[in-house]
């Protein structure tokens, strides 16, 4: 089961987590991304290209349960402005084994800060600016690629 959602409402961290809690589950990884206040940082707003975005974390999440045994798969982003604390994005894998989960919620997140269409604006006082990719992120979802299963 592959379960995407971009919503401007809050994250469901608990009624996410029982979602996937079915069947012969073993093991549920989860990775939850909060707002940083980096630098002063006041608000986070994202943008997205509807449709299109969900096409794109709907694709890395079947190439993660094609590269592992997965029973389900959901990926929950939010859009909109954000405060320092907020939930922005919560992935979540549940596998028969810890293995398969850890190591696809880790892919998900590392291919989703590259591969869907977000756009960040930052808000620190009077001042906004849009934020480039880090060069990190493109690391991280480029050892996938020359990693094996």
């Amino acid at each position: 089961m592959i379960r995407i959602l971009i919503s401007r409402d809050p994250i469901d961290l608990a009624g996410e987590t029982e979602r996937v809690e079915t069947g012969d589950v073993g093991a549920v990884a989860s990775f939850c991304g909060l707002v940083r206040a980096d630098d002063g940082v006041d608000q986070l707003e994202l943008e997205h290209y509807p449709g299109a975005t969900e096409a794109a974390l709907d694709r890395i999440a079947r190439l993660a349960t094609e590269r592992w045994s997965l029973q389900a798969a959901t990926i929950v982003h939010r859009v909109g402005p954000m405060r320092p604390g907020e939930r922005i994005v919560l992935v979540l894998t549940a596998a028969p084994h810890r293995r398969d989960a850890l190591d696809a919620c880790a892919y998900l997140i590392d291919r989703l800060k590259t591969d869907a269409p977000f756009w960040k604006r930052e808000t620190r006082g009077e001042d906004a600016r849009w934020i480039e990719a880090r060069e990190s992120d493109t690391a991280a979802a480029e050892r996938w690629s020359t990693q094996a299963p």
